[in-house]
């Protein structure tokens, strides 16, 4: 059984000197002449759409391309872009929204939730047989995503100040009325039906609009994944990819056994679980799927991939994914790579770390590259995505007074 994946990434669109989030997607979105990219609700914000891919590797060369192509178009206009759930620097207004009647009527409905919509976040597809399994399946995923969600936590500031949460951006989207735990379904018809009645109560105005942390694809026959914040790190977008496909894979072949378990229905520590990632990220304890207790996060995921481990060998992903989650484990969270530099020197420090990242250049977090020094983009798929995980420590960034820029994308 082969499940193709793919991914959608969304970026913040940045001012170099300020690095403040500026209103400039679309002018970033002509130089790319489509290309794969597309708007969002906030005029701040691209989102990027791969292919369909049957590696890692494959998905890895994709994402890679496609944030060497956006970087080009938006160093060209002097701006940056950032794959981080928010970033420390914004303000909130809703005069800066796309201009389509579909997010106006949203900016209507919602007021601030929407006007705070300064959030991104990076979503996985995942190949499934049909809708009626991508339904069940859902049911047995979803207690397994926290730990995906911590292991993406990079929204550790928002409206200039430190949060104390590792996923600041998942107490934003958690205020939207659809978002969170999807609850269980029998099957298609029953998820069918519970759609329909929402969008009969008002509270929504399309399927669109259902946010859950995981839901079946509305147009095509894959199970999409949104609990996790947009991801500097290429490979830990990749990571999770590769994690979130064993577990689709897994509840699969659960399900086609006869004997296979059903979910048990009960989700509704589910919220808390997701509370606890966002709070503490891989810094601190998770709730453990199989026991429904609190661990440490090395713990909880460390279970899971053993857990995982036949179904990541029989997609090919075992090597790849066991040596990226034991990087991950060791150098921690993008927020704990976040909040250290700013604690080293200051927010734009911070945001210097997000743009390196983001462009693929090495580094361990300590502190941001010097202003003009030069950065390494990420060139293309390696045999293995492992030898791309092998960077350097990157040197410590001076003190500075004033704004810095993050130059032409060299």
């Amino acid at each position: 059984m082969t499940l193709r994946i793919g991914a959608e990434e969304e970026f913040h669109v940045l001012d170099v000197e300020s690095g403040r989030l500026v209103p400039r997607a679309p002018a970033v979105l002509d130089r790319l002449n489509g290309q794969g990219f597309t708007t969002e609700l906030q005029q701040s914000v691209v989102e990027s759409n791969s292919g369909v891919h049957g590696t890692l590797d494959d998905l890895y060369a994709d994402l890679a391309g496609a944030r060497r192509r956006l970087d080009a178009a938006a160093s060209s206009l002097g701006l940056a872009v950032v794959a981080a759930g928010t970033v420390p620097l914004a303000r909130v207004t809703s005069r800066e929204i796309t201009a389509d009647p579909r997010y106006r009527h949203m900016v209507e409905e919602y007021r601030r939730v929407a006007d705070e919509q300064l959030i991104c976040s990076a979503q996985v597809h995942v190949d499934v047989p049909d809708r009626d399994t991508a339904v069940r399946a859902m049911c047995l995923v979803s207690p397994w995503l926290p730990p995906l969600l911590a292991l993406s936590a990079s929204s550790p500031f928002w409206l200039g100040s430190d949060t104390g949460y590792a996923s600041w951006r998942t107490m934003l989207w958690q205020r939207w009325p659809t978002a969170g735990p999807a609850g269980c379904h029998a099957d298609a018809d029953s998820y069918d039906a519970a759609l329909e009645e929402l969008i009969r109560s008002g509270v929504i105005s399309d399927a669109g609009m259902v946010y859950h942390d995981v839901r079946p694809s509305a147009h095509q026959h894959t199970l999409e994944l949104r609990i996790c914040d947009a991801c500097p790190r290429v490979e830990t977008v990749v990571l999770v990819a590769g994690l979130f496909r064993a577990l689709v894979r897994d509840a699969c072949e659960r399900l086609a056994r006869t004997d296979g378990p059903e979910c048990d229905g009960r989700h509704d520590w589910l919220r808390a679980a997701s509370w606890r990632a966002a709070r503490s990220g891989l810094e601190g304890p998770l709730v453990d799927p199989a026991t429904r207790r609190a661990v440490p996060a090395r713990v909880a995921l460390l279970g899971m991939l053993a857990r995982l481990r036949p179904a990541l060998e029989a997609s090919g992903d075992w090597e790849t994914v066991h040596e990226l989650l034991d990087r991950a484990l060791a150098e921690g969270s993008a927020a704990h790579r976040l909040r250290r530099a700013a604690e080293a020197d200051d927010l734009l420090a911070s945001v210097d770390l997000m743009v390196a990242e983001t462009r693929g250049a090495p580094g361990r977090g300590a502190a941001a590259p010097r202003a003009g020094a030069p950065t390494r983009r990420p060139g293309p798929a390696p045999a293995r995505i492992r030898a791309q995980a092998q960077a350097k420590p990157q040197g410590q960034t001076q003190a500075r007074t004033r704004p810095v820029g993050w130059g032409t994308g060299a």
